[in-house]
């Protein structure tokens, strides 16, 4: 097995974060993997990109050109990286920053109105962590408790609050899916 993924938004939406987090996870499961970050100059509000491959073999290169699944946050990149995605490619999109219909019919889209989620929560900043969620129940690629053991046992005390709100919108995430 061996799963090709694009992380994209814009900066300060946490893209490079998400992408950090399914690696860890992946590691902490035994698996192969890579990340490979990319991003704007601007940082925040600049494009930001990441690609984590995830596979139960070695791993030859951490370019990605075609991905199996994509993941966007925002318009822009949804356009830029669409055209990329394999045929029966998996796509979760944040429905709350890009209202309509996806234009390819040869794709799974699946809208995750992750920015109205952690909105809700009052923490709109942590949607990538609802995108964590809905990406962990979709794939089933990682395993949930994986991704809250990093939360608990790699928590400083000054961000125990944050980790503890991670926790719940990754969980809501997962709800969005799971109930759906």
């Amino acid at each position: 097995m061996e799963k090709k993924i694009i992380i994209a938004g814009s900066g300060g939406q946490g893209i490079l974060f998400l992408g950090r987090m399914l690696m860890s996870a992946a590691m902490l499961e035994g698996r192969d993997v890579t990340w490979f970050p990319s991003y704007g100059a601007e940082i925040r509000g600049g494009t930001a990109n990441c690609t984590v491959i995830i596979a139960d073999q070695m791993i030859g290169s951490p370019v990605v050109t075609t991905p199996d699944i994509l993941i966007v946050m925002n318009r822009a990149s949804l356009e830029r990286f669409l055209p990329s995605l394999k045929i029966g490619g998996l796509l979760l999109y944040d429905s709350s920053l890009i209202p309509g219909k996806i234009s390819r019919k040869d794709v799974i889209a699946i809208p995750v109105p992750s920015t109205k989620i952690a909105g809700d929560l009052e923490n709109q900043k942590s949607a990538n962590m609802v995108m964590l969620g809905a990406f962990i129940a979709k794939t089933t690629l990682l395993k949930p408790t994986t991704i809250f053991s990093i939360f608990k046992d790699n928590v400083d005390p000054k961000k125990a609050a944050a980790f503890s709100a991670n926790s719940e919108l990754v969980r809501k995430g997962m709800d969005c899916i799971e109930n759906t």
